[in-house]
């Protein structure tokens, strides 16, 4: 027998474990007990995601992972998708199904097939039955590294013509990670669970067409899409919350309320019922009234202009994909995917001094941006919406106090909407425009902010604009669900693209800083996702239709539409219900359109100037005088509630 190293392995706590060279992860964990080696799925090492299988050959920094860690998920994931793809292959024949891709994704997995045969959800309980078999095998789950030829000629031999290809792109001396389950093989980078019969939570999902490696040049395969947990609690909460989420569904809800509407003569380009304008409205004048009550000038820019500008901002070298275009008097013009040239022209109109800045210049301006057809999705992916931009023109020494003013201000507004939110600093990606030292200054000063600030804060490396680094706002809705919506990003390159300057104190000209900003982002998908926070049951303040007036007979029509006036003309949204059909019916129509107060009128409520107030989803009913249910009205609207 070889005499082997001894190494050390130092453990989360700090203690050091001294073993020797060899010793799989696995053996260390069941070393430390037999209750963590039996719990134990993955491993990290030196940082790195391996398999409990992984021989460790040098001192080494272990962490052991269980079901309860937080990376333990996307490993349950991907051998759920390895089982599937196994399970498919024994169904419909290995010389019948040729493998594409498989991958862990934020809800669930997928994997990609050729299959002759046309998957449907029908045939979703025959391949769960047969994963199920595969995971009463306990199969040994195996990584195996291989060179190219050797991978090469495993891939013909199986006729996997995708894994081929993926192979051909990869550099020449590049090795090969396969994993091996029983009769199944596959090209993955892994981690993969140590046997099949570790997996004990899954359900398949959908299926769907997907183009091989997002070309649609390239042939369509099948995609099935499933979930998995590391046990069956965890999977039975995420299928409440989908069945809720469905319930929740801003696209269902939107018909249901007669908010809004798409057609096939404008893809992807909401049509605004009266019920819906109404709330949109409403969203933006609140939004408006504390902007301008912060010093903020409202603009309004051009919807289209020419390709020059676009070129001049940078935009057209970094978004000209996503852009529309035509031709005016043999010009090429672009309609806007963005509000900031046109910001940059108006700031430019004037000369400024030093003593009118900072300068906060918001606008709701409608942008266009191209979208696939399938990336589409009701409010949440449009081709057109109207976003809530804000520039804000700054001196140097003003960039710290002016990215704290726009914290307060979203925080502020969030408040009002019931949402808690995190918050995400993004740095340079590889296509930022200037040079490395304004962008390291950009960067501290979002730091400085937030940790001025004392709030928690994740790191996005590479991801922010084009142009500067960005703080984001992800709200979380009532179904814990996380949005991107809100932004801050600071930008030293517009300026100096569209020359802006400022007088200073010394007479000579200078570059201001300008800060862009969002809140809602878009206020279309922000309608679409208070739409979903709240199931459609709108506070008052937000309510399309804040009352409805019934009147229990036809005889009361007149005191109906006449208490409808007084309530209209006291500012509130109002409607009456005057067909023909009974109390009964028109009390559940209310209910399940979501009004938040039915106003029942019948002859004690015209004898004494009242109505009969019953609320959204409760029984109890008053009658109240007709100016005391004004001011109730009118308060809970003012208190945002």
């Amino acid at each position: 027998m070889p005499n082997l190293q001894s190494i050390h392995i130092q453990l989360p706590n700090g203690s050091v474990r001294e073993t020797h060279s060899g010793v799989s992860a696995k053996e260390v964990a069941s070393s430390i007990s037999n209750s963590l080696g039996k719990s134990a799925i993955a491993a990290k090492v030196n940082g790195q995601l391996v398999d409990l299988h992984t021989p460790l050959q040098a001192n080494s920094e272990l962490e052991i992972i269980t079901a309860e860690h937080d990376l333990s998920l996307p490993i349950y994931r991907l051998s759920a998708a390895h089982i599937l793809a196994q399970a498919i292959k024994r169904l419909y024949g290995a010389e019948q199904v040729r493998l594409g891709i498989g991958l862990a994704v934020t809800d669930g997995f997928y994997y990609d097939f050729e299959l002759e045969h046309p998957l449907s959800s029908a045939d979703f309980p025959r391949i769960e039955q047969e994963m199920q078999r595969i995971i009463a095998e306990n199969l040994p789950v195996y990584r195996k590294e291989l060179n190219r030829e050797e991978a090469i000629s495993l891939f013909t031999a199986q006729g996997e013509h995708y894994k081929l290809e993926m192979i051909a792109d990869q550099a020449d001396d590049i090795s090969f990670s396969v994993y091996e389950q029983g009769e199944f093989i596959d090209l993955d980078r892994g981690p993969h669970l140590p046997s099949t019969g570790k997996l004990q939570a899954f359900k398949l999902m959908s299926v769907a067409g997907a183009y091989w490696r997002g070309d649609a040049s390239k042939p369509v395969l099948q995609r099935i899409y499933g979930t998995a947990f590391a046990n069956k609690a965890q999977l039975q909460a995420h299928l409440q919350l989908l069945e809720e989420a469905r319930k929740r569904d801003h696209r269902k809800l939107g018909r249901e309320l007669k908010l809004f509407m798409f057609s096939e003569e404008a893809p992807g380009m909401p049509f605004y019922l009266p019920r819906g304008m109404a709330l949109r409205t409403e969203l933006e004048d609140f939004s408006r009234r504390q902007q301008l009550s912060r010093g903020y000038q409202e603009v309004r820019t051009p919807i289209m202009m020419n390709q020059q500008l676009w070129e001049q901002s940078g935009h057209w070298d970094h978004y000209k994909d996503n852009m529309y275009f035509s031709q005016v008097d043999q010009e090429s013009f672009a309609l806007k995917p963005m509000n900031c040239p046109g910001h940059m022209l108006i700031y430019k109109n004037e000369l400024h001094s030093y003593r009118d800045l900072p300068i906060r210049m918001m606008e709701f301006g409608q942008v266009h941006r191209h979208e696939f057809s399938g990336a589409l999705n009701g409010l949440m992916r449009v081709r057109t919406f109207c976003q809530d931009d804000a520039h804000i023109y700054a001196l140097p020494e003003q960039i710290e106090s002016e990215i704290h003013k726009a914290i307060e201000l979203i925080d502020d507004m969030y408040a009002v909407f019931g949402f808690r939110y995190e918050i995400e600093l993004s740095t340079r990606p590889e296509d930022s425009m200037g040079s490395e030292e304004l962008w390291d200054q950009a960067e501290q000063a979002l730091r400085n902010v937030l940790e001025a600030r004392g709030v928690d804060y994740r790191l996005n490396e590479g991801d922010g604009a084009f142009y500067g680094p960005k703080i984001d706002f992800h709200i979380l809705d009532a179904l814990k669900r996380s949005w991107q919506c809100g932004t801050i990003q600071l930008d030293f390159q517009m300026p100096e693209k569209f020359d802006l300057s400022y007088i200073g104190e010394d007479s000579q000209r200078h570059r201001p800083v300008v800060i862009h900003r969002a809140i809602y982002g878009s206020v279309d998908r922000f309608l679409g996702i208070l739409t979903e926070h709240y199931a459609g049951a709108f506070p008052l303040w937000l309510a399309p239709v804040q009352a409805r007036i019934l009147p229990v007979s036809d005889h009361y029509l007149d005191y109906a539409l006449q208490v409808k006036k007084i309530l209209a003309d006291a500012g509130l949204r109002i409607d009456a219900d005057i067909g023909s059909n009974k109390l009964g019916y028109k009390m559940r129509e209310a209910q399940q359109e979501k009004i938040p107060y039915i106003l029942v009128v019948g002859e004690k409520e015209q004898q004494s100037g009242s109505v009969n107030v019953r609320k959204y989803n409760e029984d109890a009913q008053h009658m109240i005088p007709i100016d005391e249910i004004i001011t109730q009205l009118q308060s809970q609207i003012a208190q945002k509630s």
